[in-house]
């Protein structure tokens, strides 16, 4: 998962804006297979705590519930990418769809439980993100190695 602290961010489909958001995150979401329910609490407890918003002084010390931000979530398969044999990326460490899209829809509805807005792409679409990355910050999360 790519994590990255956003002014503001929007997911287009079929040029009509699907969902949109001001100060939070946008993340760029993707699952293998064996993913599940640890996994999506692990992230959830990572995003939720992360601590990349300013302070009165100025420090990177807020969490997203403390600056009332809000999240949007983009699914992307192609964070599985495999690179090391030829020019055209392989997928195969891809989560199956059927299984992906399940957790997608979950991990969304587990963050919006906590109270912070979630807007959503749509799982499998064609999508135009546009984002203003703040800082920048950007952060990965691979739970492989949590």
């Amino acid at each position: 998962m790519v994590l990255q602290r956003v002014s503001q961010a929007s997911v287009t489909i079929d040029d009509t804006v699907h969902g949109k958001i001001d100060q939070g995150f946008m993340l760029l979401v993707g699952f293998q297979d064996g993913d599940g329910q640890a996994e999506l609490d692990y992230v959830t407890r990572k995003i939720l705590n992360l601590r990349v918003f300013s302070d009165a002084d100025g420090k990177m010390n807020l969490n997203i519930q403390q600056v009332g931000g809000a999240i949007l979530s983009i699914s992307q398969f192609t964070l599985y990418a495999d690179t090391r044999h030829g020019n055209r990326p392989s997928f195969t460490d891809a989560g199956d769809p059927q299984m992906a899209s399940k957790l997608y829809d979950a991990f969304n509805t587990q963050l919006a439980a906590t109270g912070v807005v979630v807007a959503t792409g749509e799982f499998g679409a064609d999508m135009q993100v546009a984002l203003v990355n703040d800082g920048p910050v950007t952060i990965c999360y691979d739970t492989d190695h949590k």
